[in-house]
């Protein structure tokens, strides 16, 4: 296991990433899904607080990165007249399982309830950046997600309990990050797509 204080490591990795986004934003490179990025900004949050609430300590750092770095690109897509926001169906959902969780944790005082909410919200909000990576990959910036892949598993790595509260954010969110990298940086929608 590494120091516990590599998260740190890891958070300034994700903050570079993030500023390396914020920068291809603003530079019309990158079109990011206003909606996707802001709640990506909200589920971590609630996800970070349930670890906290459960003596998770400094190793929820990379859970409370996710929400100071998408904030930090969410900033840049307003600048951006082709960043786009647009609520549909799917972000209503979204914002309601994260509320029903937040809601259901606070009856029950079981924090694992709202992470597993936050979590389903979270990988529900990246759907559409799911579907705009495969099919644009373009607009997208594969970098930033590779960096915040690395922030997750260097949290993974200074993991001394293996609980659901300590394992859950960082496992799936690390496992969403090489997922984008991955459709992004091998333009896997276009090289699949048929040739005409």
């Amino acid at each position: 296991m590494l120091d516990e204080r590599f998260v740190i490591v890891g958070f300034i990795l994700n903050f570079l990433g993030s500023l390396s986004y914020f920068l291809a934003v603003l530079r019309g490179q990158a079109k990011p899904n206003k909606v996707s990025w802001f709640l990506w900004g909200i589920f971590p949050l609630i996800a970070g607080i349930a670890q906290l609430d459960q003596g998770v300590g400094l190793q929820a750092l990379p859970t409370f990165s996710a929400t100071f770095c998408s904030f930090v690109v969410l900033l840049a897509a307003f600048f951006n007249k082709k960043a786009y926001w647009k609520l549909g169906a799917l972000d209503w959902v979204c914002g309601a399982l994260a509320g029903l969780g937040y809601i259901l944790w606070q009856i029950t005082d079981w924090p694992n309830l709202a992470l597993m909410f936050a979590i389903l919200a979270d990988f529900l909000a990246g759907v559409p950046t799911i579907v705009k990576a495969y099919k644009s990959p373009e607009t997208e910036s594969s970098w930033t997600f590779l960096l915040g892949f690395i922030n997750y598993v260097l949290g993974l790595l200074t993991l001394q309990a293996l609980d659901f509260a300590h394992l859950s954010f960082p496992l799936y969110a690390g496992m969403m990050c090489l997922t984008f990298f991955a459709l992004i940086q091998f333009r896997v929608g276009p090289r699949l797509a048929p040739k005409t």
